[in-house]
């Protein structure tokens, strides 16, 4: 199976579980607690990305949310006090790809067209119902007014796994788990990605 580099953020106890059980995972304990008080808005976003993740790669049951990856090492945020960097080489059959800018569109409960004329003709349909702007179909003051439209801009999303460009800034990756042997090097505060990871060259 061919494998592909991946680099992730995650917190610096991540190792003391992965010594303890040979694998880490996400949690919805640890999204709450780094969410904090925005935590009941993500959730619901969050929780549609993992219905439409799992029809892509089956959730494993020990699994309950996603980690997100970088594809390249020029991406990755670095890590700090309180975090290390994973560097991966994970099967690629295990690899969700998906587009962070269409992401950015859910998280902001818009549509997603397929192209510029689904685009026009979805403005123009929201325009005939009398509505001035397309933000606030599911959560703002027109919730439940046109349940067809939240239906149409909801299933609009399943496009962030649609990849029209693939810029290494813009895609991004999510596995359901980090196995230690997938684990190459795990970069500390102060060190080195690129000199540490030099062997690994970005393969996206």
């Amino acid at each position: 199976m061919e494998k592909i580099n991946l680099y992730t953020k995650q917190h610096i106890k991540s190792l003391e579980v992965l010594k303890e059980t040979g694998v880490i995972i996400n949690k919805e304990e640890y999204v709450r607690k780094h969410m904090m008080d925005i935590f009941p808005m993500f959730s619901f976003w969050y929780g549609k990305f993992i219905e439409m993740a799992e029809k892509r790669i089956p959730r494993p049951a020990h699994t309950e949310y996603p980690l997100w990856c970088s594809v390249s090492q020029k991406n990755c945020m670095k890590p700090d006090e309180i975090s290390v960097v994973y560097c991966l080489q994970v099967p690629k059959d295990r690899i969700i790809y998906f587009d962070s800018m269409k992401w950015d569109r859910v998280l902001n409960n818009l549509y997603i067209p397929k192209d510029e004329k689904d685009w026009k003709d979805f403005q123009n349909e929201i325009k005939e119902l009398g509505v001035k702007d397309e933000f606030n179909f599911i959560m703002g003051r027109y919730k439940g007014m046109f349940p067809h439209i939240e239906k149409k801009i909801i299933d609009s999303w399943e496009r962030i796994f649609d990849i029209d460009h693939f810029d290494e800034f813009q895609v991004q990756a999510n596995i359901w788990e980090i196995k230690e042997e997938w684990i190459r090097h795990v970069v500390c505060q102060g060190e080195d990605l690129f000199e540490i990871a030099k062997d690994m060259i970005d393969d996206y």
